[in-house]
């Protein structure tokens, strides 16, 4: 499809609406891939004017609209029983004009039916087909668009939300939007909207070569990583989503890329994903920022796991600053306590009287004299040969080596954005703006932990080194610091 004429026909639905824009593009992406889409919110939130414009997107697309109660009988949603088949004992209905005979739908209080009602709507929705007498008919439903007030907890109800793809939040007008609606912006209903010309509506042929389009396009490693991840952590949040309407994502995704004429799926088109994995705003937000803090960010460049590393270096450079190391003297010997040098230099010797010795002994507080033992003295910081801090200063330049290199990463990632974001046509402004928020937060964070490992590296740089000829090196290192 043409970006153009799909950008043209957008501008003319959306005209007059306040604050939908996003809604209504969601539920026509919903329409392309042949998916239903559930407004939820108060009466008077534009709901019926969303689904009518729906309708207008398509070419010689027969339109059906009903609100649904507690009284309502089938005959209002699938037809009159047909009195002539009745006459030759067959049960029929005349379906024309009526939800099996239409291509787009809009169904009010769609769970303050029956559930005899209901039960024969899930075959509707989902296989487009409808039980007539004895004989089952194919319908050329393209999209329903139901409407609720809030979402009743049983087991029919159940079955039937799971037949919308998309559910969406819909409330009343912001403050700023309040000024909009009933200012030169206001449209009081859909009928209001000028006709959509021909030329951008979409046709039957045109409808099944976009969808054929965009089942030939194939969900990239990352996007289906990403999926994964994301089953998973609802998995962990007790929060169950079917496997057939992961199929039914899967197919809105690639419907996305294909109506702008993109080539592949995206990581940023899971944007529209919270729409249909979560029934609330809460849990949909949520998601979303689940979906936000990892689109761009490979696991290996995480601030977290990064800041491990550096935290590491750091913290060996604080062990190596405060070690103390044995005392050599300038001939490369070890430096004795006084008792030591005392023993060494004939000061106690075989002939000493006990009370000799007692008395040396006493001036270091040992009367049983074996203060005389051999003891090595600890009164100098370590040092540290060339090679110790070449191979500290070294892990570090691998570690600046590899914060660049995810910076550059990082850097391509928010120009992807940038650019996918420019031309995007079904992205929710919000997601976007959370996505760039947190890419900025992770360079940020990149950049910090660069300075961080630079000092560091400086650090160890510093280090006391050994600086005479004959002295013991201290042990070196070289195993490298986990990450």
């Amino acid at each position: 499809m043409d970006r153009t004429r799909l950008a043209r026909l957008l501008d003319a639905l959306e005209t007059g609406l306040v604050e939908r824009r996003h809604v209504l593009r969601l539920c026509l992406l919903a329409a392309l891939a042949g998916e239903h889409t559930l407004l939820i919110g108060p009466p008077g939130t534009a709901k019926s004017a969303l689904a009518r414009r729906i309708h207008r997107a398509f070419r010689e697309a027969r339109y059906f609209e009903r609100l649904l109660t507690r009284f309502t009988v089938p005959e209002e949603l699938f037809g009159p029983l047909s009195i002539r088949a009745l006459e030759e004992d067959r049960y029929e209905r005349h379906v024309a004009g009526f939800l099996p005979d239409a291509a787009v739908a809009f169904i009010d209080e769609v769970f303050k039916a029956n559930s005899a009602i209901l039960n024969a709507l899930l075959t509707l929705l989902n296989e487009r087909e409808f039980d007539n007498g004895a004989g089952r008919m194919r319908c050329p439903l393209i999209s329903v668009i139901g409407a609720t007030n809030q979402v009743p907890e049983d087991e029919v109800a159940e079955a039937f939300f799971d037949r919308f793809l998309l559910r969406l939040s819909v409330g009343p007008v912001s403050g700023v939007g309040f000024r909009a609606l009933l200012g030169e912006g206001y449209v009081a209903d859909a009928g209001e909207l000028g006709s959509v010309p021909a030329v951008l509506q979409l046709g039957a042929a045109e409808r099944a070569a976009l969808l054929a389009a965009a089942m030939r396009l194939s969900l990239s490693a990352e996007v289906l990583d990403r999926l994964g991840e994301l089953r998973a952590w609802l998995a962990e949040e007790t929060h169950y989503v079917s496997d057939r309407r992961w199929v039914k994502i899967g197919l809105l995704l690639r419907m996305a890329a294909a109506s702008e004429g993109r080539a592949a799926v995206e990581e940023w088109d899971l944007g529209v994903v919270p729409f249909c994995v979560a029934a609330d705003v809460a849990g949909q937000q949520a998601v979303a920022d689940w979906l936000a803090a990892r689109l761009g960010v490979r696991a290996a460049f995480s601030p977290p796991r990064l800041t491990r590393v550096v935290e590491a270096f750091e913290a060996q450079l604080k062990a190596e600053r405060e070690a103390n190391d044995l005392d050599y003297d300038e001939a490369g010997r070890l430096r004795f306590s006084a008792v030591d040098v005392a023993a060494r230099d004939g000061v106690f010797h075989e002939h000493d009287t006990g009370a000799q010795a007692g008395a040396l002994a006493g001036e270091i507080g040992d009367a049983k004299g074996g203060a005389a033992a051999l003891r090595m003295t600890y009164a100098r910081k370590r040092r540290y040969g060339v090679l110790h801090v070449a191979a500290r200063t070294g892990q570090i330049d691998a570690l600046l080596d590899r914060l660049a290199g995810y910076r550059e990463e990082l850097d391509a990632r928010r120009e992807s954005l940038a650019r996918w974001s420019a031309q995007a046509v079904w992205a929710d402004p919000g997601f976007i703006a959370a996505a760039e928020r947190n890419l900025g937060g992770v360079a940020a964070a990149l950049a910090g932990l660069e300075q961080r490992a630079s000092t560091a590296r400086a650090g160890f740089q510093a280090l006391p080194r050994l600086d005479g000829a004959g002295l013991r090196p201290a042990a070196i290192e070289h195993e490298p610091l986990a990450d």
